[in-house]
């Protein structure tokens, strides 16, 4: 199984939005493997930000993203990287298709309430980033059997 890394942003959490993210990964048969609430430093979010570095809004981005509490999660399921982009949309949520979560949440670029892992790789450096090995957990959900042939 392939895991990502989804993080509710400052402005998710302000608009009470993190039931109905956990709702749409749970119903669609994802199982969430680690989940805690952090207040990131600006540091901390130059790391992972890090591959925006060279954009205009990078400095911005990690100053907002530091400027309130994020609900950081790992979930796991097969082609999850992949699939888990496609459940959050576009990045300007004016591009994003209805039935997405910045489609249905969201109107503006700067307040798009979600981030997720764009590559297996950069899932793999992100989790790293914000979770230790021990903070994940092992579990067989019931539903398993239900969900994969």
């Amino acid at each position: 199984m392939e895991r990502t890394f989804i993080a509710v942003k400052p402005d998710g959490i302000q608009r009470g939005l993190c039931g109905e993210i956990i709702k749409r990964f749970e119903q669609r048969g994802f199982r969430l493997v680690a989940c805690k609430m952090i207040q990131a430093s600006e540091e901390h979010m130059k790391t992972h930000y890090a591959d925006l570095k060279e954009t205009p809004f990078y400095g911005g981005l990690c100053k907002y993203m530091a400027s309130g509490p994020i609900l950081a999660m790992v979930w796991e399921g097969r082609s999850i990287v992949k699939l888990a982009r496609m459940m959050l949309g576009e990045t300007n949520p004016a591009e994003s298709k209805p039935g997405s979560i910045r489609g249905d949440l969201c109107i503006d670029i700067g307040r798009n309430v979600i981030h997720g892992s764009d590559t297996v790789e950069n899932a793999k450096r992100e989790i790293d980033l914000w979770f230790k090995a021990d903070e994940m957990l092992d579990y067989a959900p019931c539903a398993q059997a239900w969900l994969y042939e």
